[in-house]
């Protein structure tokens, strides 16, 4: 073919039939995703190459700096782009996947902004990638319905009343197996971003918004300068103004909190926030520490609140940069599941939720995140208290603020000490999760809890470290590769029970008890879990 005409993206053999694909893969879309792919997918390699260069060093020296070579950014006088009117208050946002029922409920939930996820709360079936770009795409000309088994209809509320849509692509890491170009996977962030941005770019901004996103996994400053480059073209190529498109990065790795300032440098002309994670943050932590000794092993994840010294640090520092650079701060997940059943649970958890967001409006932060509509009122109770009629506070400035590099890494801090109890909870959240991941599902209620991929990583990157640090609990127990096959082996046999013949034969619990165990203790650490459980996923 002519270097005038190169090849559009093609959609492979693996790639089932979905409704309405057509409406999404068309020709101008294919071709889109092609010139995306040729421009910036070789950048891509280099920056993952890059990602190992780095945790070597990191596995070398067992320390992290900010960087020297860029500090004239962290001393200069710089801000990032005003906000659009529709992203100027974040105090409430819900998260979730973007089937049509839930788009429906997360629009509708009375929350500001909707992160509406094809990365960590979607399993990356070909029908959740382009059912959920349809899904979007009918939302906004607002022809979407849905009538549950049970009969119940959800329907939309009027505009004025439905959440702003930040959509958040996958990571850089994953390959998007069911379009090519030139023989070659495309990355699956610039498949997302690329058909959510050519085929609503326009039409968001004739609904007075625009295309914004939320960036994961990203552990650099040049990571974010890839993005404003695709940013920069992708605006270009449809003809829309630039800095129409926003992104809030989530600052979900150890690697990024020593880049923040950079970070929002780079994407200036598109930056609109940064947000703190946490099970994202401490897998990454273990991740990059995972063989840098005994300082560095975390108790039970449960035990590391956003109190601990070294998250009080991560965060009260992510304040401090955004308010200076004129970015919002969104804080961190609000995860738990209303009991339908149970109203002394909620009343517990309610209160915990509350006492959490209360903090974090009172730290500064401009937003938080929940992952049900029914914790949207006590978050928004807890920012309305501190924001009143103002959209931010971004003039709390936090000057006093003061965050050494080694404070970031200060895991001695801890009280808390890995134990017996903390092993059971990672292998079966992590089991469960997985099982339902390769269903097709990414975002699964486990003992009254929203999951995500996140959770899954940090179980099993704990049962990882814990073997391999030889880990002693409390009872005298040590943390081994024999321990950790009994106690799946001994889960198996109790989800069986407690699901039944049938549903267990028609699950992938084996194939997840298989996954878990190999991901959590093969010698040869996987970067990703989801990376060997893309191979598995059917469909």
């Amino acid at each position: 073919m002519s270097a005038s005409a190169p090849s559009p993206a093609v959609v492979t053999e693996a790639a089932g039939p979905v409704p309405r694909a057509e409406e999404v893969l068309t020709p101008e879309a294919l071709a889109f995703l092609a010139e995306l792919h040729r421009r910036f997918a070789p950048r891509r390699a280099a920056l993952l190459e890059q990602r190992k260069r780095r945790r070597a060093e990191i596995a070398r020296t067992a320390t992290l700096d900010f960087l020297p070579d860029t500090a004239h950014i962290r001393d200069g006088d710089w801000r990032v782009a005003p906000a659009p009117a529709a992203l100027e208050d974040r105090r409430v946002e819900i998260t979730g996947p973007t089937d049509r029922k839930m788009t429906i409920n997360a629009l509708n939930s009375g929350a500001r902004i909707w992160l509406a996820d094809f990365e960590d709360a979607s399993a990356p079936t070909w029908e959740n990638v382009i059912g959920g770009q349809l899904n979007l795409i009918d939302a906004y000309e607002r022809r979407i319905d849905f009538t549950s088994p049970e009969g119940k209809t959800y329907a939309l509320k009027d505009n004025a009343e439905l959440a702003t849509v930040v959509m958040r692509p996958r990571g850089w890491h994953l390959n998007e197996r069911h379009l090519t170009v030139d023989g070659e996977q495309l990355p699956g962030g610039l498949v997302d971003f690329g058909l959510y941005f050519f085929h609503n770019a326009q039409r968001l901004l004739d609904l007075g918004k625009g295309p914004y996103f939320y960036l994961p996994k990203t552990e650099s400053h040049l990571e974010a300068r890839l993005w404003n480059d695709v940013f920069v073209f992708a605006q270009d190529h449809v003809g829309i103004p630039q800095g129409t498109v926003r992104a809030t990065v989530l600052i979900e790795t150890i690697t990024a909190a020593y880049e923040m300032e950079e970070i929002l440098y780079e994407l200036r002309d598109h930056a609109s926030g940064l947000n703190a994670g946490r099970w994202d943050y401490l897998f990454s932590i273990v991740k990059n520490f995972r063989d840098a000794g005994e300082r560095f092993v975390l108790p039970d994840r449960n035990a590391v609140t956003m109190t601990a010294p070294f998250m009080r640090a991560y965060t009260e520092l992510l304040v401090r940069t955004c308010h200076k650079r004129g970015a919002h701060a969104i804080g961190g997940m609000a995860a738990f599941i209303p009991s339908r059943r149970d109203p002394k649970v909620n009343e517990v958890a309610f209160a915990k939720v509350q006492a959490d967001k209360d903090r974090e409006a009172a730290d500064g932060f401009d937003g938080s995140w929940v992952a049900h509509p029914d914790l949207v009122p006590i978050a928004r109770a807890s920012f309305d208290a501190v924001l009143g009629d103002r959209p931010h506070q971004k003039d709390r400035l936090r000057e006093e603020v003061r965050v050494a590099a080694a404070d970031l890494i200060d895991l001695g801090s801890l009280d808390a000490r890995p134990t017996y109890e903390g092993l059971l909870n990672a292998v079966q959240v992590g089991l469960r999760y997985i099982e339902a991941w390769l269903r097709g599902l990414g975002a699964v209620a486990i003992f009254n809890l929203m999951e995500d991929a996140a959770t899954a990583e940090i179980s099993r990157s704990q049962i990882w470290q814990w073997t391999n640090a030889g880990v002693v609990f409390e009872g005298g127990e040590k943390a081994t590769p024999e321990l950790v096959r009994q106690v799946a082996a001994d889960e198996l046999v109790a989800v069986r029970t407690e699901v039944g013949e049938d549903a267990f034969a028609a699950g992938k619990w084996t194939e997840a008890h298989e996954l878990l165990i190999r991901t959590a203790l093969d010698t040869q650490y996987v970067d990703f879990l989801t990376l060997p459980a893309y191979d598995q996923l059917a469909g």
